[in-house]
């Protein structure tokens, strides 16, 4: 594969204009580089820059495509992917690409492949076109929106497509090494809408909070993981006047949950209502099942979503992975993410993950890791008599929490971890 100057085949009109904002050079989806791409392909970047000229290249002429960071495929995967008549490219690194010419097979036109987070395991493909990525249509008031996400996941497609489909919507792109100074170059570029995971968030809020505040921010999205109360109402501490939303979304069945009224978790008669258009949410045995027009290829019906659904007074929670989540302690369930959600409401946390860790007699034991405000990453000082040490979390867990799942073991941590797709929790 080459990259090549070719005559510019046509651009999504609505959004060819649109300004586009990589390694700080304003651009537009214009004068991205036109790729020449043999079908079906599998593009594996190392910069946002190839990432976009492929999402470009797709929109104007239908090619197959499998668009990843090279570092989210491994080698055995590679394999796979060729073994199923893929042509390997990686672009942005030192080399242009692999000296493959031709696929296997006969290429689908229109098609999109997406991978999915490996929440559960090895990332599987999930098929999709431009159409059911698309999921913003109406007129939309113009912003400039910044997109953290990996390339190639459905978080980055669904903030690609609103740029390339919709006049005025602008795209600033961040890339792995500017992910810890992200504000500033928010605010130099005049954003003022942005999306990202809870982790994504609580990490801006606890490096960088005054300028994360300098950002002009009118829209705030959070997603990817299960979203509590305290990540919102701080997010709205420093942004009063903006909107926060919070979506479920997955490769599997699209945008599916979109909720706006600040609160966590969604109204409870919202659960099996059927409106022409609209995707239907139910729970069945405590786990988020749903039935979705934005699905992935052969995933028409109700699909099961292995997260864990809970009805807490008129709303329902999401909390987790159903494998992960729940944690047997001598025969009492104990849910993760409500443990979670207690140790991140303390004023003295900015993160908390909880895990079950097997223990003689009970079967298994509570335990978790929190990274305090005032560490070593975060610039606010804090006086040290309010400073969080383990026995004043078990002491706050135990007030709020029946004795079995109060964490055992706290660890205290003074990053944030972050994986490549922008989670820590799974």
């Amino acid at each position: 594969m080459s990259v090549e100057t070719v005559p510019q085949a046509p651009v999504h009109p609505a959004g060819a204009d649109n300004r586009v904002v990589v390694d700080g050079t304003p651009l537009t989806w214009r004068d991205l580089p036109e790729l020449i791409l043999p079908e079906p392909a599998a593009v594996l970047v190392h910069s946002a820059r190839y990432a976009l000229a492929a999402a470009r290249h797709h929109a104007a002429h239908g090619t197959e495509l499998l668009l990843s960071t090279a570092s989210r495929v491994d080698a055995a995967m590679r394999d796979d992917l060729r073994d199923t008549g893929f042509v390997v490219t990686e672009l942005g690194a030192q080399t242009t690409g692999e000296a493959v010419t031709t696929g296997t097979r006969t290429a689908e036109r229109g098609r999109l492949w997406l991978l999915t987070s490996g929440s559960t395991g090895r990332p599987k493909r999930v098929g999709h076109t431009l159409e059911s990525l698309t999921t913003v249509r109406g007129q939309q008031p113009a912003r400039t929106w910044l997109c953290p996400y990996a390339p190639g996941t459905y978080a980055w497609w669904q903030v690609v497509t609103l740029s390339l489909t919709q006049p005025g919507q602008h795209l600033v792109v961040v890339e792995p090494d500017q992910l810890d100074d992200w504000p500033a170059l928010a605010a130099e570029h005049g954003v003022d809408a942005a999306s990202g995971t809870p982790t994504f968030w609580r990490r801006a809020l606890h490096r960088d909070p005054d300028g994360l505040a300098r950002v002009p921010l009118r829209q705030l999205t959070l997603g990817g993981e299960p979203v509590d109360q305290t990540i919102l109402d701080r997010l709205r501490e420093v942004f009063p006047a903006a909107r926060i939303s919070w979506i479920y979304a997955s490769s599997e069945v699209g945008a599916a949950i979109v909720v706006h009224d600040g609160q966590a978790g969604f109204p409870a008669d919202w659960l099996d209502r059927e409106v022409a258009g609209r995707p239907t949410i139910g729970v069945r045995d405590g786990e988020l099942v749903i039935t979705s027009p934005y699905h992935g290829a052969g995933l028409d019906g109700p699909v099961r979503t292995g997260d864990r659904a809970q009805l807490v007074g008129d709303r329902v929670l999401i909390t987790g992975r159903l494998d992960a989540d729940e944690i047997n302690v001598g025969g009492s369930k104990v849910s993760a993410g409500l443990v979670r959600d207690v140790l991140t409401a303390h004023p003295q946390v900015a993160w908390a993950r909880v895990t079950g860790r097997r223990a003689p007699l009970l079967g298994h034991m509570v335990v978790a890791e929190v990274v305090p405000t005032g560490g070593v990453a975060d610039p606010r000082p804090v006086p040290a008599e309010a400073m969080v040490d383990e026995a004043t979390l078990v002491r706050w867990c135990a007030d709020q929490l029946p004795e079995y799942a109060v964490p055992r073991r706290i660890r205290v941590l003074t990053e944030i971890p972050v994986k490549e797709t922008l989670k820590s929790d799974v």
